[in-house]
């Protein structure tokens, strides 16, 4: 049975996390050093401010970086998810799922796990081997290749351009 209790939030929260990795100047940064300075990236995603949560956040960082990579296996997760509790809510529609003790990397995780079901194949790594950020294909024909097709896109195209043009 698959089931999923994330949100759109969650998503963000997935992606913003996956992301906060990047090459800047050719140097591989960490967004998310420590406390005073991930705290402001903590709250905007409904994250508690804490080492803890932030400890957790970026171990749960590194496994889904290589899960979507394809570097370890999805069993790799678990430990992030073995808190975490789903409580039945009746509602107007019929019954929702909420989720409880779910720390912000288990969100994380939690939101991997929907993307798997809700649309395989979708969330990948950039297509820039020079490029460390990744990307939820929403497009139709899920052809999307780059991060952003103004940066990486750009980049790509205008090096096989030059190999094209310029291969004596």
């Amino acid at each position: 049975m698959d089931l999923y209790a994330t949100t759109a939030r969650d998503e963000a929260l997935l992606l913003d996390l996956l992301n906060t990795t990047p090459v800047i100047d050719g140097t591989a940064t960490d967004l998310l050093p420590d406390l005073p300075t991930a705290a402001p990236w903590l709250t905007d995603h409904c994250v508690a401010a804490t080492d803890d949560e932030l400890t957790e956040l970026v171990a749960a960082r590194q496994e889904l970086q290589a899960v979507v990579r394809g570097d370890r296996t999805p069993s790799a997760l678990q430990p992030f998810l073995d808190r975490v509790r789903l409580q039945p809510v009746a509602a107007d529609g019929g019954v929702d799922w909420r989720l409880t003790e779910a720390t912000g990397a288990a969100r994380a995780v939690l939101a991997w796990g929907g993307l798997r079901i809700t649309s395989p194949g979708r969330l990948r790594p950039c297509a820039n081997d020079e490029c460390r950020l990744f990307l939820i294909d929403r497009s139709k024909p899920n052809t999307a290749r780059w991060c952003s097709m103004a940066i990486c896109g750009n980049r790509m195209k205008a090096r096989r351009h030059y190999r094209r043009t310029h291969s004596d």
